[in-house]
């Protein structure tokens, strides 16, 4: 009996060091693919640590997906070696979107309208969509849906599409609206809200060029330059959170500035999110089309294409595509888009 128990024993042992030396493989590729480095043999155990718990994370998430019938994929992203509580605080905002009664909101559209939306749309290969940023360790999201909604309507309004400056935003924008009686401020990596950074941009006569205000992914000194200005805007409009009304005016006036509830995204690979999702609005985004396809699983899903500042080795390149008519992820509950009525 001693015999076999020490055998087990042994045994166990040694597929415990396989499946150790298997995760630390798997997190020098990682470390190697996404340039990760650490300052001391016990951050990089703590990270490493961290790593393994995510990695079975995911596996489960996978389960999940499946058991659910979902075709959302989950693996190895750039956050694969911090914790999700680190995830949101380094990388999701911390300024609540919420509303200020007084900012305008766009009228419905009419039946007819809303009836004969086409049944698919993307404003990427129309060329009103520049390519996809990276917010870096900064939850300066915000900044990047605001500069992704202007810079399609200054396409739209005539002009070359025009990467803009987030770093302009981070640094010079410290808006403020009043809610309940307390003050919610852009507050650069902090967070920060679209419409406040629209007040911005209309008071400070525009907006600078990302060429001429390059990003930081830190707090920083205002370095607005009016000389350098790439775009400016004249108003702004919240939108209906109906979201056939959304998709009308995402295809009559461009891609729209959004906030949802990013947690569950940490580990996001591919394929339509239609996952249980929570609805704190703790991160901004860009809607720039949606479309509808027929899952591995034979289900039928509308979605919309959602534009993520989080790099393109994150998600579809950089992309995800969230469940649409089911206000998934509170994606519906805080859209806005900037207005311009003037000529370059």
């Amino acid at each position: 009996m001693m015999k076999h128990l020490s055998v087990a024993l042994l045994l166990s042992i040694v597929v415990c060091l396989v499946s150790a030396s298997l995760v630390e493989d798997e997190f020098l590729a990682f470390q190697k693919k996404f340039n990760k480095q650490y300052a001391s043999e016990a951050e990089y155990q703590a990270r490493l640590g961290t790593f393994e718990a995510n990695m079975m994370l995911i596996k489960q998430k996978n389960i999940d997906a499946q058991q659910r019938m979902s075709d959302t994929r989950f693996g190895i992203t750039q956050f694969a070696d911090i914790s999700p509580a680190e995830f949101r605080q380094k990388y999701l905002s911390s300024v609540p979107a919420v509303r200020d009664p007084s900012w305008p909101v766009a009228p419905d559209y009419d039946d007819e309208v809303t009836a004969n939306l086409p049944p698919s749309f993307d404003w990427r290969p129309k060329g009103a969509v520049t390519p996809v940023k990276n917010q870096g360790d900064c939850g300066s999201c915000w900044s990047f849906s605001t500069t992704g909604n202007i810079e399609g309507q200054w396409f739209l309004a005539g002009n070359p599409l025009t990467s803009l400056s987030e770093q302009n935003l981070v640094d010079c924008d410290t808006e403020c609206m009043t809610y309940m009686n307390q003050s919610v401020c852009d507050a650069g990596c902090d967070g920060g809200l679209q419409p406040n950074a629209y007040h911005y941009v209309m008071s400070a006569g525009g907006i600078d060029t990302e060429s001429s205000y390059p990003y930081l992914a830190v707090d920083g000194k205002c370095h607005f330059k009016p000389a350098n200005i790439g775009a400016k805007i004249n108003n702004f409009t919240m939108v209906s959170s109906n979201e056939t009304q959304m998709a009308a005016y995402l295809v009559q006036h461009g891609p729209l500035a959004i906030a949802a509830d990013a947690a569950e995204w940490q580990f996001y690979m591919g394929g339509v999110f239609d996952l249980p999702c929570g609805k704190s609005l703790d991160h901004g985004i860009l809607i720039v089309g949606y479309g509808n396809e027929t899952t591995i699983f034979g289900h039928h899903v509308d979605y919309w294409i959602v534009k993520n500042s989080w790099g393109a080795t994150w998600g579809e390149q950089g992309y995800l595509k969230v469940e649409r008519g089911t206000g998934e992820c509170g994606l519906n509950d805080f859209v806005s888009s900037s207005i311009i009525t003037h000529d370059k």
